[in-house]
């Protein structure tokens, strides 16, 4: 049922043009810029076999662009997916020499991939409509292309100012329950 006058035209209903689907893709940057890219294919999840075997990798692509400036402990910040979480994971970060950074809980704002990267991609892509998985990538391509420098070192700036004043905020609040429950 719907309210119109009798004499007035039925609403035209729309087509929806089917668009390619969602693609999982893993992304390593830092303030340099993107490090390893890899697009999953269809149905593929991220385990922790497949996030491990992309750790040794990115340690190997971080050797390589970053001669001379490689230090032995890698500071990751990452969010607390399960594949990230598992205890295979945790072992293949030590075995390796990355730390990672506890991630809050409940705090997509301080990932810096979701807030800005991909918030940035997002808005490029809006309202465009891709027939197959391929010409998804390459837009993403295009875009992670032509993205300069300062984007990636503003992006890292911003997430470690908000990270701190996450801590510290977080800090000040168990300070001040540690203060009401004496």
């Amino acid at each position: 049922m719907e309210w119109r006058h009798s004499g007035s035209p039925r609403p035209k209903k729309f087509r929806v043009q089917k668009s390619a689907g969602k693609i999982l893709v893993p992304i390593f940057w830092n303030q340099d810029g993107i490090l390893i890219i890899d697009y999953l294919s269809r149905g593929q999840t991220i385990s922790a076999e497949y996030y491990s075997s992309l750790l040794v990798l990115f340690k190997d692509i971080l050797k390589e662009k970053r001669r001379g400036k490689f230090t032995k402990v890698v500071l990751f910040l990452q969010v607390n997916a399960p594949a990230h979480r598992a205890l295979a994971t945790q072992k293949k970060m030590a075995y390796l020499g990355f730390q990672c950074l506890d991630h809050p809980l409940y705090s997509p704002d301080l990932v810096p991939s979701d807030y800005r990267l991909f918030h940035e991609l997002k808005k490029k892509l809006k309202d465009r409509y891709f027939s197959s998985d391929t010409e998804v990538i390459a837009a993403v391509k295009t875009w992670l292309d032509g993205q300069l420098s300062d984007f990636f070192s503003v992006t890292f700036k911003i997430s470690s100012n908000r990270l701190r004043s996450a801590v510290s905020f977080v800090g000040s609040v168990l300070n001040k329950s540690r203060i009401c429950s004496l």
